[in-house]
């Protein structure tokens, strides 16, 4: 059965910057396979992007965390479904803020678990598919908490500077079966990142975002999407994106 559009991925498509690459896409007639931990959501998601768009979305449920879970569930999508042009590495998260001596060892297993076995786990299937394929674009949402360390972010920025050197040995590795590997570091970005960091604490995490206007999880889909269409020929390595009143990790105007 051949493929009337193009496919792309989504892990952590139930909010944030996963939800609007899928809305973005879907806008742009490609059909979705959207994951994530909260069914519920995922059923919501998918039931807008068919009505609003009329694409196809194949929805699954799993913890990108749990290895059994992830690899049976993408090893077991229907054949027409393998045939992914674009994978989009967005599940991970921030747990904690607090100095190294002070911060949990669960936070750290979460953080880790996540943002670099997580992607693993996914990149590693995923890829397979798109060697048999012949063809496929994999891209990472990092930070620019893995180009710099900042303080009180020790494990969070060493997650995404994994992300960073994979992203690099992917496309090293992968450059002969013709695939491309991008590495997408966004700056301060409003979604429920702040939210997850501080535990549910909305004080804290709303004060992260006061006096500038951040990025949002639009912004960031652009970027996936702009990345995504190139000609075959062209590859974005990676894009460092931060709202205007953001130098880099350390240097941000906030008006008073």
């Amino acid at each position: 059965m051949a493929k009337e559009r193009k496919i792309i991925l989504i892990t952590g498509a139930t909010a944030g910057i996963g939800e609007a690459i899928a809305l973005l896409f879907a806008q742009n007639n490609w059909d979705i396979i959207i994951t994530g931990r909260r069914q519920e959501r995922l059923n919501k998601l998918q039931q807008r992007l068919e009505k609003e768009h009329g694409v196809a979305v194949l929805s699954l449920c799993f913890d990108v965390r749990d290895r059994e879970a992830t690899e049976l569930q993408l090893q077991e999508i229907p054949a027409h479904w393998k045939q992914i042009d674009v994978l989009a590495n967005n599940a991970g998260l921030a747990m904690g803020r607090d100095k190294f001596q002070d911060s949990l060892v669960d936070d750290w297993e979460v953080m880790l678990d996540t943002n670099v076995k997580g992607l693993l786990y996914v990149s590693k299937v995923v890829s397979n598919f798109m060697i048999e394929n012949g063809y496929g674009h994999i891209i990472n949402i990092s930070s620019i908490a893995g180009k710099q360390v900042y303080a009180m972010g020790h494990v969070y920025c060493a997650t995404k500077h994994a992300v960073d050197a994979l992203s690099k040995g992917m496309r090293i590795d992968l450059l002969a079966h013709g695939i491309r590997v991008t590495s997408i570091n966004p700056g301060a970005v409003e979604t429920e990142f702040s939210i997850v960091r501080y535990k549910g604490d909305l004080e804290k995490a709303n004060k992260v975002y006061e006096g500038f206007i951040p990025l949002y999880a639009a912004d960031i889909a652009d970027n996936v999407y702009y990345a995504a269409t190139r000609p075959p020929h062209v590859n974005i390595n990676e894009i460092i994106v931060t709202c205007l009143t953001q130098a880099d990790a350390f240097n941000k105007i906030k008006s008073s």
